[in-house]
């Protein structure tokens, strides 16, 4: 009996053992699972004066190089230009004149309302200000996802691509870094993209739902009307001259004057469609 207490009492003091360790290594394996999660920042050789939290891309034809990201060479985004106390581990190159990229975890960024304001969820690409991002609301190279709000709000103004002043609103957004495609989905709508398209290429810009509807209307009509004078004019002509083939020379009159109506029905269903996908 005692030896059976024994024994219990070894196997007892075996499982704390075991369970002291097993805590032991949960200990060790956390801090390594936070830090494992947390950005790592590379030292880049730079010509520019670059902000913190300025969105940066490598030059062209270089590894180590990097310049402020702007809409021209938004392809070549990398990360987030971070200050020095920002990552956990930083590798640096041992030259002068860098700055620290973040190309993971979160970061700070500077934005801008260019494309509207920014909110959780939203896409930021580059903007045309260096290192300033904006929401990206077509097919483009992003940074990463926006993680909050807009703060930190601030009027500056900006030459855009016409060389007009604009106004903007400046800011930074918290961003979870992570450079890839964006493609923008195709809002839903009862058009068929075919139709859409069309209708856009016609209007030289983005047709509205009502407008298309309208012109499709009008074309439909147009094609039945068409069609039931064709059909209505080969019939007659085919009667025509089966009663009487000396009639030609009246049958082919008729055709000419029933052409031109065919036409002119064309060409004024054509320009009423053109007119309502241009002004509405």
């Amino acid at each position: 009996m005692q030896t059976c207490v024994g024994q219990h009492g070894q196997t007892t003091t075996r499982y704390r053992w075991l369970l002291g360790g097993v805590f032991v290594l949960c200990a060790a394996i956390l801090p390594l699972s936070v830090s494992a999660i947390s950005s790592i920042s590379q030292g880049y050789s730079t010509s520019s004066d670059i902000p913190l939290g300025s969105i940066v891309s490598l030059q062209n034809n270089t590894s180590d190089h990097v310049e402020p990201t702007v809409t021209n060479n938004v392809n070549s985004i990398l990360g987030i230009a971070i200050s020095d106390d920002s990552s956990p581990l930083t590798l640096l190159n041992g030259q002068g004149g860098q700055v620290l990229v973040s190309t993971s975890g979160t970061a700070q960024v500077l934005v801008s309302d260019i494309n509207g304001t920014i909110a959780q969820g939203d896409e930021i690409t580059a903007s045309p200000i260096k290192g300033v991002g904006m929401k990206a609301t077509s097919n483009a190279k992003v940074v990463g996802i926006a993680q909050g709000s807009m703060t930190s709000n601030d009027k500056q103004t900006y030459t855009d691509s016409a060389g007009k002043q604009q106004s903007v609103t400046l800011g930074e957004v918290p961003i979870l870094i992570n450079v890839s495609y964006y493609f923008k989905q195709q809002d839903k709508t009862i058009i068929p993209s075919v139709i859409q398209n069309i209708a856009n290429a016609v209007a030289g810009k983005k047709a509205n739902v009502v407008p298309i509807i309208i012109s499709v209307a009008i074309f439909l009509i147009m094609v039945i009307v068409v069609v039931s004078i064709i059909y209505s004019m080969i019939r007659s002509s085919i009667i025509s001259v089966g009663r009487n083939p000396m009639s030609q020379s009246a049958v082919y009159r008729d055709l000419i004057q029933i052409s031109g109506l065919v036409l002119a029905i064309l060409a004024v269903s054509l320009i009423a469609i053109y007119m309502i996908l241009t002004r509405l």
